[in-house]
């Protein structure tokens, strides 16, 4: 029995960026886990980047009329992320199916994490409680 220490992870979702016709002719694919979203580009040279899906802040959905013809669009992306603060998922098939099933994974990362949205913007500060009788010398009047 070999043993396999270099497992794939289990793919939810995976397509290819699209290019001439709707069609999947180019070397970037996009894979979904359960906890990352990943972005694989090149041929000879592989570059890989990954996602926590927690760190998502934001997505836009973007459907020019080019892409639309084909049933694709781009599924932009916001994160906390450091190095991929910004990240496009160029003409996908199917786009608003892709993007409520990675809202329903980031909701589940979230409440597994037990994270909210505040805790990745950074929640304001509560506000100082100057109490009356304080001075600027620190004493207070006693009059």
């Amino acid at each position: 029995m070999a043993n396999n220490t270099s497992q794939e992870p289990e793919y939810i979702w995976t397509d290819r960026k699209r290019t001439f016709l709707g069609l999947p002719w180019s070397f970037t694919v996009y894979f979904l886990t359960k906890s990352k979203l990943i972005c694989r580009r090149g041929f000879f040279n592989i570059v890989e980047d990954e996602i926590d899906l927690y760190k998502i802040t934001d997505k836009k959905l973007l459907l020019p009329l080019g892409q639309r013809m084909f049933g694709c669009g781009t599924i932009h992306i916001d994160s906390r992320d450091v190095s991929l603060p910004q990240f496009d998922m160029g003409s996908i098939k199917n786009p608003r199916d892709v993007i409520n099933l990675l809202d329903k994974c980031i909701t589940e990362q979230r409440d597994r994490y037990g994270i909210r949205g505040r805790d990745l913007y950074g929640a304001p500060h509560p506000p100082h409680h100057y109490d009356d009788n304080d001075d600027d010398d620190g004493d207070s009047d006693q009059s």
